[in-house]
C-alpha cells in the first residue's frame, strides 16, 4: 500500500492524494489550485485518469473538489464517492467557480457529465473494491465532511481530509480516527492554536453592539459554505443582544448553500438539530434580507446604516463585498470584521495594516472604519486540536499547510515519539 501526493503538498489548496492497494487505484480529493497556485490547474495530473478505480471526497470545498471536472473532462469515467451532504454542496460549488473563473479549465458539459458518476457514501458504511475496502468518519469541517479510512494488504491508511475546529457549535465534532499504519494528515494551523471561541463571540458581539448603536455598519466578508451559516447561527442565537438591524445577506452562492441547509440537518450539531425538531431554521435571524441580484448591492452601497451586511468574497478577492466597502470604509461610524484568512498580498492584508488610505475597484478609499480581525472563527482545527486527534498514531505524514506550520507540528508529534514527515508533491510513501 502506497500513498502518492498530487497537491497540497507544502501549500493548502489542491487537495488529491492517489493511493495504490490491492491493485487498485483511488484518488482521494479532487481540489483546484488557488492563488499564487492556480496556473497549475491546467498541469497534467501526475498520473492517468483512466486508469482510476474509484474517487474518494473529503468534503465540498473547492480546493478538494475543483479538478473533478478536468478530471472527467481527460477520461476519468468511474465512481466518485462522497456523504450525500457534500454531493449536494458540491453542485453549487462548482457551478458558482465556473461562472467567476477568468479563464475557465472545464465546461458545463463537464459538470453534467460529472453528476452521472456521484454514488453517495455514508458514515460507517464500507465501499469494497475487490480486497480493498474504504469508510468514512465525522470531521467536522462542513456538513456532510469527512475522513477516510482504508484497509487492505493487511494495513490501515487514514487520511484527516480538513479536520474542524471542535469549539465551534454549528457542526458536530471530529471523532476520533482508528490507530493507522499511517495517517496523512493535515496541519494548516500546525503552528498555534485558536483563540477561544466563547471569546470570539463576545468580542464580535461587541463590536456590533458599538457599531449598530452610532448608526454604522458592519461589513463581513465572508465564504459562502460554512463560514456565513456560522455568523447567521451566532446571529440568530444572539439578537435578543443587539440594536435592531438589517442583516443584508449579498451573497447568491451563500443563499443557494442556505436553501440547501433544512435538508442537511442530520449532519449538522444536535444543538441546531433542536432547533429544527422544534419548527425553527436558526440560520434566518430576525431582520435578514437576501440581496437578489448585482443592482439591489450596488444601491444597499449607498444607503445609511445601521445594518449588517454579510457578502462575498471572503478574502476580498472579488464579489459585492467590494463595493460595499468603497463606500462604507471612510466612515469612521463603520466596521470591517474579517472573520476568515486573508493570503498574504492581498487587499485584507492591505487593510489589516492599517494604512491611510486602500484601492478599491480602482479609487483610492481614506481607511477611517473600524478593523477587526477575529481568527477563532476558523473552520479547522487548530494546533491543539490536530495534536490530540493524532495522539498515539506512530506514523504520520503532513500535508495541507504551509511548510514553516507543518515543521512546527512536526516537532511536536516528533517530541512525543511518533515517525513525522512533510508529504513531497509525487514522491510516494509506503503504508
Amino acid at each position: 500500500m502506497r500513498i502518492v501526493p498530487f497537491g497540497a503538498s507544502r501549500e493548502v489548496t489542491g487537495s488529491c492524494h492517489l493511493l495504490l492497494a490491492e491493485g487498485r487505484q483511488v484518488l482521494l480529493d479532487c481540489g483546484m489550485f488557488q492563488g499564487r497556485e492556480e496556473e497549475k490547474n491546467r498541469a497534467p495530473f501526475g498520473f492517468d485518469p483512466q486508469n482510476l478505480d474509484a474517487v474518494v471526497l473529503t468534503h465540498a470545498h473547492l480546493d478538494h473538489v475543483g479538478r473533478l471536472p478536468k478530471l472527467c473532462r481527460e477520461g476519468y469515467q468511474g465512481p466518485v464517492y462522497a456523504t450525500r451532504a457534500t454531493l449536494l454542496l458540491m453542485r453549487i460549488v462548482l457551478e458558482d467557480a465556473l461562472k467567476v473563473m477568468e479563464e475557465p479549465f472545464f465546461e458545463e458539459k463537464d459538470l453534467e457529465i460529472l453528476q452521472r458518476h456521484l454514488k453517495p457514501l455514508e458514515y460507517g458504511e464500507w465501499l469494497r473494491l475487490g480486497d480493498l475496502t474504504l469508510t468514512f468518519g465525522q470531521a467536522g469541517h462542513l456538513p456532510g465532511s469527512a475522513f477516510a479510512v482504508a484497509q487492505g494488504e493487511g494495513k490501515t491508511f487514514v487520511y484527516s481530509g480538513d479536520l474542524g475546529n471542535r469549539q465551534k457549535t454549528v457542526l458536530p465534532d471530529p471523532s476520533p480516527p482508528p490507530k493507522a499504519h499511517l495517517v496523512l494528515s493535515e496541519g494548516t494551523y500546525g503552528d498555534r492554536p485558536h483563540r477561544r471561541f466563547p471569546a470570539t463571540v463576545e468580542e464580535f458581539l461587541d463590536i456590533l453592539d458599538r457599531t449598530l448603536s452610532q448608526g454604522g455598519k458592519v461589513f463581513i466578508p465572508s465564504f459562502a459554505l460554512e463560514r456565513t451559516q456560522e455568523i447567521l447561527f451566532l446571529l440568530y442565537e444572539n439578537g435578543h443582544r443587539l440594536p435592531r438591524a438589517p442583516i443584508y445577506l449579498d451573497s447568491p452562492m451563500a443563499e443557494r448553500v442556505l436553501s440547501l441547509y433544512p435538508s442537511l440537518v442530520r449532519y449538522l450539531s444536535e444543538e441546531v438539530q433542536v432547533y429544527f425538531l422544534q419548527g425553527k431554521n436558526p440560520f434566518r435571524p430576525r431582520g435578514l434580507e437576501v440581496v437578489e441580484n448585482a443592482e439591489a448591492s450596488r444601491a444597499l452601497a449607498r444607503e445609511p446604516g445601521p445594518m449588517v451586511v454579510i457578502a462575498g468574497s471572503g478574502m476580498l478577492a472579488g464579489g459585492r463585498i467590494l463595493h460595499h466597502l468603497k463606500h462604507g470604509l471612510s466612515d469612521p461610524k463603520n466596521a470591517l470584521v474579517f472573520v476568515g484568512y486573508q493570503p498574504r498580498g492581498g487587499l485584507g492584508a492591505e487593510i489589516i495594516a492599517r494604512p491611510e488610505k486602500v484601492r478599491v475597484l480602482g479609487q483610492e478609499v481614506p481607511l477611517r472604519a473600524g478593523v477587526h480581525t477575529l481568527g477563532g472563527f476558523s473552520g479547522h482545527a487548530g494546533q491543539d486540536e490536530l495534536l490530540d486527534w493524532l495522539e498515539g498514531q506512530p506514523r504520520v505524514l503532513l500535508v495541507h499547510g504551509e511548510e514553516e506550520k507543518l515543521l512546527e507540528l512536526g516537532k511536536l508529534l516528533a517530541l512525543r515519539g511518533q515517525e513525522v514527515g512533510l508529504a513531497t508533491l509525487g514522491e510516494g510513501v509506503e503504508v
